[in-house]
């Protein structure tokens, strides 16, 4: 039994515009700021009431 088949070349791949317009916006403006984790909300809220100056507790 005998398999004929063509051997296909890597095509190549056409113009994206969305990564042309993004590597000319990144000229432009510069780079992103990289991406920080979001705090979780107990840890991001401020305390109901402030403490006293005078008031600190040993650790």
């Amino acid at each position: 039994m005998r398999l004929w088949y063509v051997a296909k070349g890597s095509e190549r791949k056409g113009f994206d515009q969305n990564k042309g317009v993004r590597k000319l916006a990144r000229e432009r403006v510069g780079t992103v700021p990289p991406a920080h984790p979001i705090e979780p909300k107990d840890k991001r809220k401020k305390p109901k009431h402030k403490k006293p100056a005078g008031d600190e507790e040993p650790a």
